[in-house]
Formats: structure tokens, C-alpha cells, sequence
């Protein structure tokens, strides 16, 4: 026993041996439940990382790309998609890179991270000092946040198509009471029931929209003129980058599985699965409803009633809490950290400690209710560089001297064996997304959201609603 516990302590540099060793360890303690709760709570394989990754991507974004086609049509549309996939699973290889990289450094100096879970912020702070430290916790608290505001919004806009008894912002207050619950979840580990359903839910909803836009047929004097202005196709742009930007998270993913070193390629292949999700379903809502759709951010809107609809409508809004934990969990962690609370066993008292972190959320989505908007300037503002432009500056750092290269954890992928095409691509990345993503796109979005604002108001009770019979009659 001893000697497993200094095995389990020991400098691993390879760091599976310490995971294997801890999960040995919790399969003796609990035999009686663990198959159990094996099977529903604790997840840490390959397929969990994939499933966390797949569900966590697409969310309500599924709902606004129909949208975002309308804005820049449909050849656009689908080529920006691809692109901004491919640049984001690679976005996401280079943070499983740096990630190894400073556990590795890290347990070379004997740190455990038993209690521990490594954040990006961290990782910047370790390899690249605490001004990059400073940057990387400011941008990924802020999207996340955002990130949280916008599944809020997303659960009132959705319900309203089932019961509009009550108005939107009625709603928002529901769900987030329902979705303060999340606190309770200790870490991505016990996400796994959750991400297995999560992508089901996506899934059904995808193809729901495809073939319900199929049978629906396109409307009456259907037109797709988009794009039509500059405006419109970079507000568009920005919210399929934050499609593919969804893996603030990856550095939580990875230190919840029992081999982090296997992520290296799992966003790509959760990337690729996601296409045939996204593709198909805007591409068919586009085609059905058009020019339409420019006055409707969110795909449920336009069709028509019926039990599937109500029923994708229910998994969408599952799919949301479920999304909001994922997007909530780093800002749990973080908080912890602020107030000493991060290494407590206790879930209970960790669940207190966490409920500052629900209430902003839940009084920034009252007071901005505007669904597709908020989007595409939380992907032009906060992803661009939270996601994109960091992680490749990053890299290119910690591995800007010869020694750095020399020793590197992991060396450049098989399809880019030259340091120098890795940093190629990496300049590529950050300059593209700079000028096109945070500087056009964020003119776009800023542009279109200020137009909500003073369209809608703030605090606005139903945004996009259509008008009640009662103001018909007047």
C-alpha cells in the first residue's frame, strides 16, 4: 500500500501511471456501487472527452446557424463552417499540447494534483509568467460567462414555443433557479450520463430540423438573397466562429480523463461528427424559409407546430442545463480558488461557496435577452481571442527558444513535422482571426447588437415574440 502511495506521488513524467494508480485505488474503495456508479457518474475514457467535446460544441448554436446562413448564404455559410472547424480542432490541439507540456514541468518538480484541477489559466501562468496568466483568466471568465448568460436566454426563448403563457423573461427567472442546481456537480469526471445525453439530444434536434424543413417545403415566394450587406455576413462569420469555439473548456476536459496524452485528436473527430449535424439542418431551414429567417434567430420559430418540434424543443432545453454546468464548472472552479475553497471535500459546502457565481449570470441574461446578437458578439469580443488567437500565441512562445523545442513533451503532429509549418500556421491563425474575426466581426456584432438595444430595450419582457391576439384587435 505504502508503496503504491509513493508510486501514485512519484515523478511521472508520462503521468498515465498516476491516473491508473488513483482509479485502482477508488475501484477497491467502493466495489459495491463503483459499477454503478461507474457507469453514470464517473467517466474519464477517451469516449467521455469525445462525448464531453461533440455535446459541448454545438448547444443552441444549432438553433441560430438557419440564421447565420441567411445573413451570408449558403456557399459561405457551409465553407466558413468547415474552416472554422478545422481551425478549431487545431486551436484545441495546440492547448492539449500546452497542457501536457506544464503538467509534465509540473510533476518533474514533484507537484501533485491530487486535489487539483489544472485550469488554462494556470497553464499560461506556469509557462508563460502571470501577465499571460492575467489575459487568459479575463478572457475565459468572461466567455464563460457569457457563455452561461446565453444557454439562460436560449431555455426562455425555447420554452416560449411550448407555453407562452408566461413571457420570456418570466422564464428566465425559472430556468435559472432550475439551472443554479448545476453547482452540485463537482467536476467534468461526473459528467459523463450528461454528455452521452447531451449529444443524443443535439442529434435528434439536427435532424429534426433537416427533414422537418424538408416536409415543410420551401415558403411561398421563397428568397435567398444573402449576403446583402457587410454587416450582416461578418455578424453571421462571427457566430459560426463561436460554433467552433466552444473549447474554453479543454483544459478541464483533459485533466478529468485517466490519460490526458490520447485528447490530442478527440476535438477533431468530435468536430467532424458535429458537421453532419450542423450542415445538413442549416442548410435545409435556410433553403426552406430563406430571407425569413433574418427576422427570426432562433430555427424553431418558423416551424410549425407539432410533437417532434415540441419534443426537440424539451432535449434543447436539457441539452441547455446541461451546457450551462459545462460552461459554469471552470467559473465554480476558479471562485473555489479565490476563496480557498477549491481543495473541500464537502459538495454540500462547495455547492454554497458557488452560488455567486449563478447570480450575475442570471441578472445579465434579464437584462440582455437578445438571443443570435449576443452570439456573434460574444464570438468576435471574447472567443476570437479566448479560444484562437491565445492558445496559437501561446504556443509559439513557449517554444520560440531551440531547448524549448528540444525538450518539448510533444513534438510537432505527423502531418506538420517541421516546427517551422507549426508556427506557420499558428501566424496564419492569429492574424486571420485578428483582422477578420475580432476586427471585422466585432464592428458587425457590435453594430447589430446596439440595433437590438435600441430596437428592444433593455430588460426586454418578450424579445422576438410574435404580437399577442389581445394588441391585434387594437
Amino acid at each position: 500500500m505504502s508503496g503504491q502511495k509513493q508510486a501514485e506521488e512519484a515523478i511521472v513524467p508520462s503521468f498515465n501511471e498516476a491516473s491508473e494508480h488513483e482509479e485502482k485505488e477508488e475501484e477497491k474503495g467502493d466495489h459495491s456501487i463503483f459499477s454503478v456508479k461507474s457507469l453514470l457518474w464517473h467517466g474519464g475514457s477517451v469516449y467521455d472527452a469525445w462525448f464531453s467535446c461533440a455535446s459541448n460544441q454545438v448547444a443552441q448554436v444549432l438553433l441560430t446557424l438557419p440564421y447565420s446562413f441567411s445573413q451570408m448564404g449558403m456557399l459561405s455559410g457551409i465553407i466558413l463552417q468547415i474552416f472554422y472547424g478545422f481551425l478549431g480542432s487545431w486551436t484545441a490541439y495546440l492547448i492539449s499540447v500546452l497542457y501536457i507540456e506544464y503538467r509534465s514541468r509540473k510533476e518533474k518538480e514533484n507537484v501533485s494534483f491530487k486535489n487539483h484541477v489544472i485550469q488554462w489559466f494556470e497553464v499560461l501562468d506556469g509557462l508563460l509568467g502571470p501577465y499571460w496568466k492575467a489575459v487568459g483568466l479575463a478572457f475565459n471568465c468572461t466567455f464563460l460567462l457569457f457563455g452561461s448568460v446565453i444557454q439562460l436566454i436560449a431555455c426562455a426563448s425555447n420554452i416560449y414555443y411550448i407555453n407562452d403563457k408566461l413571457d420570456k423573461r418570466t422564464w428566465t427567472y425559472i430556468f435559472g433557479a432550475c439551472c443554479a442546481t448545476t453547482v452540485f456537480i463537482p467536476s467534468f469526471h461526473n459528467y459523463r450520463i450528461w454528455s452521452f445525453l447531451g449529444l443524443g439530444m443535439t442529434t435528434y434536434t439536427a435532424w429534426y430540423l433537416t427533414i422537418a424543413a424538408f416536409v415543410h417545403g420551401q415558403v411561398e415566394g421563397v428568397t435567398h438573397q444573402g449576403p446583402t450587406k457587410l454587416v450582416l455576413y461578418f455578424t453571421g462569420a462571427t457566430n459560426i466562429l463561436y460554433t467552433f469555439g466552444g473549447h474554453a473548456v479543454t483544459v478541464e476536459i483533459m485533466h478529468a480523463m485517466w490519460k490526458p496524452q490520447k485528447f490530442k485528436y478527440i476535438y477533431l473527430l468530435a468536430t467532424l461528427y458535429v458537421f453532419t449535424l450542423t450542415i445538413p439542418s442549416a442548410a435545409a431551414v435556410y433553403w426552406a424559409f430563406g430571407d425569413q429567417l433574418l427576422n427570426h434567430s432562433n430555427a424553431f420559430s418558423l416551424l410549425p407546430r407539432s410533437g417532434w418540434r415540441d419534443a426537440a424543443v424539451v432535449l434543447m432545453l436539457i441539452h441547455q442545463f446541461i451546457t450551462f454546468g459545462f460552461a459554469c464548472t471552470p467559473l465554480y472552479f476558479v471562485w473555489e480558488k479565490v476563496v480557498g475553497m477549491h481543495d473541500t471535500k464537502s459538495i454540500c459546502l462547495r455547492a454554497v461557496c458557488r452560488l455567486p457565481v449563478v447570480i450575475p449570470i442570471w441578472f445579465l441574461a434579464i437584462i440582455f435577452p437578445f438571443f443570435g446578437p449576443i452570439n456573434s458578439a460574444v464570438g468576435s469580443l471574447l472567443v476570437s481571442f479566448t479560444v484562437y488567437i491565445i492558445p496559437a500565441l501561446a504556443h509559439m512562445l513557449t517554444y520560440k527558444s531551440a531547448s524549448a523545442r528540444q525538450n518539448a513533451a510533444e513534438k510537432p503532429p505527423f502531418f506538420l513535422p517541421s516546427w517551422t509549418a507549426v508556427y506557420a500556421v499558428n501566424t496564419f491563425i492569429v492574424v486571420w482571426v485578428f483582422v477578420v474575426g475580432f476586427g471585422l466581426g466585432g464592428w458587425a456584432s457590435m453594430t447589430n447588437f446596439i440595433k437590438q438595444v435600441d430596437t428592444f430595450g433593455l430588460f426586454a419582457k418578450c424579445y422576438q415574440c410574435p404580437p399577442s391576439p389581445s394588441s391585434k384587435h387594437h
